[in-house]
């Protein structure tokens, strides 16, 4: 009954005995793994699981030559378990799948000293992408240093491997940048946030921001269950909460305050010098605190009347010879790229960035709908598949009127569960190699607390991560079976998840209007979307 689907389960005769006398040694190289097992399991024992010689009552963490990094094979017999693994990734993702073999009592962890069996069992397993991500929006609304690194075990539990946090918005910055301070003294707080989608102010204020050690904490705690964190440092558009802490940024010359309400803002960066020197600053202390090789500077939903009436923009585009304001975003997110480029980094975008051109190191996040994968990957970038209409857990998960803040289209988790990462239009295409992964989204307009998060995100999360880590061929029924085994677990950890039946009594928020998406107004939209690019690429 484990979550994700391994590729290969055997069940064996027997059990194996887990109690305070259970040893685990590991190779010298998995030693952080080990630690984090026992951190794990000794609760639940009442023992130490001292290290100790491999053998019998013993679990046994060794490296195999020739394996998948993120690969393992797990074995369970009646005398002991043995994991072999590519790597130390695949050895934790082997710890994660031992973990689920006990009873879901085990992860209250409370030191209780009863002993538990593990079932004979051999698992051989390997993620299908390298990329298996979900992107956390703490822009919208904060999430304490605490949620975050919760929420980043949750992550690890399913397999994922890469959290897309969302720095920075309209209606917030939360990350502190030492060199221009008011980012946060005045961008990261808003005087009060718009109810719903449409709905009246609520009068509170609302903000936070995460210090340079708050970030460290939140990356390394990450990297310890080979989790890489992918800082969004949104531009040129969302980009109302910097403006309003420099206005200078800005096209209007006038000072702006952080965004309360929803929605796609006027509000966008000029093109000039002072600006993208102002932005390598930031970026230049977001790559001392992210150590990783990716780093997403948005690029979408810009909108660009501002520029069309800026006299400085359109000295721009004449000086470049460029023909409209398209290819003059991607001459800034250009701008950036190389500036990441020589940094040894890869710069993420989403798709818009194709819009005026390609950006030529540049993996595409493509989130409306298959055409800027398909365009993406044939162009040879590399794609992160997203349609916000398969992955994005802002949607409502019925039309019932219960559901809290119903927002979006439905989006169930059947739905989820049939999502397929490669796009149709590129399987059997030699393209298809391009899709190195996919991520699913948790934006927080109106999800405005830890227990709506987790409303929203699970199970159907349980469902995504078995789209991008288990075999291309699944069956839905035999997924909800395993499930079922599944939701004790997330019970024990205390995560609030939607049940079957619908929502808690809590988590029912009448009269609050969401924004239910009307079928004409999105076939239109993702017609003007095609329209688009397949006139720019």
């Amino acid at each position: 009954m484990i979550i994700p689907r391994p590729v290969r389960v055997e069940a064996r005769q027997g059990r194996f005995v887990l109690d305070r006398n259970t040893a685990l040694a590991a190779d010298p190289e998995l030693g952080e793994v080990a630690a984090w097992l026992r951190g794990e399991l000794s609760p639940v024992t009442g023992g130490a699981l001292l290290p100790g010689r491999t053998g019998p009552g013993t679990i046994t963490l060794a490296l195999r030559d020739g394996m998948h990094p993120e690969g393992y094979l797990l074995t369970v017999g009646a005398d002991g378990v043995r994991v072999e693994a590519g790597g130390a990734a695949g050895a934790f993702y082997a710890a994660q799948t031992l973990r689920q073999l006990l009873p879901a009592a085990a992860f209250r962890r409370a030191a209780t000293g009863v002993p538990l069996s593990l079932p004979a069992v051999r698992v051989e397993d390997r993620p299908r992408f390298a990329w298996r991500g979900c992107l956390l929006d703490v822009a919208r609304h904060f999430m304490t240093k605490a949620d975050v690194l919760r929420f980043i075990d949750l992550l690890a539990m399913h397999k994922l491997n890469v959290l897309h946090l969302h720095l920075t918005d309209d209606q917030g910055w939360r990350i502190e940048i030492k060199r221009h301070p008011r980012l946060t003294e005045v961008g990261a707080w808003r005087r009060e946030s718009q109810t719903g989608w449409n709905g009246a102010m609520d009068g509170r204020p609302h903000g936070g921001y995460y210090t340079h050690d708050d970030i460290r904490e939140i990356v390394a705690y990450a990297a310890r269950r080979y989790i890489t964190v992918v800082p969004e440092i949104d531009l040129p558009g969302h980009t109302q909460a910097a403006i309003a802490a420099y206005p200078e940024l800005g096209n209007v010359g006038t000072r702006l305050e952080v965004r309360t309400t929803w929605g796609i803002g006027d509000n966008v960066l000029n093109v000039e010098d002072a600006t993208i020197a102002f932005f390598k600053d930031v970026f230049d202390e977001v790559l001392e605190l992210f150590p990783g090789p990716y780093v997403c500077v948005g690029g979408d939903e810009c909108r660009k009347d501002q520029w069309k009436t800026s006299s400085a923009a359109q000295a721009r585009i004449a000086a470049l010879g460029l023909r409209d304001e398209d290819e003059l975003q991607s001459w800034f997110i250009k701008q950036f790229d190389d500036y990441l480029t020589a940094r040894g980094r890869r710069l993420v975008g989403w798709d818009e960035i194709l819009e005026g051109g390609h950006v030529s190191g540049a993996i595409v996040a493509s989130w409306r709908g298959d055409l800027a994968a398909v365009i993406a990957a044939r162009a040879g970038h590399e794609v992160v598949t997203c349609p916000n209409t398969s992955v994005y857990f802002d949607y409502r998960q019925d039309e019932g009127p219960r559901e809290p803040v119903p927002f979006g289209t439905v989006l169930t988790l059947a739905d989820v569960y049939a999502f397929e990462p490669v796009p149709a239009g590129l399987r059997g295409d030699p393209a298809e190699a391009h899709v190195i992964g996919s991520q699913c989204a948790v934006w927080t307009e109106l999800i405005d607390s830890n227990r709506q998060v987790d409303y929203m995100t699970f199970p159907r999360l349980c469902a995504f991560a078995e789209t991008v880590w288990s075999p291309p061929e699944r069956d839905f029924a035999e997924f909800r079976d395993r499930l079922q085994a599944h939701l004790p677990r997330l019970d024990a950890i205390g995560v609030e998840y939607r049940r079957e039946d619908g929502p808690r009594p809590w988590q029912t928020r009448p009269g609050v209007p969401g924004r239910p998406e009307d079928p004409d107004e999105w076939r239109a939209t993702v017609a003007g979307w095609t329209r688009n690019l397949r006139g720019r690429v």
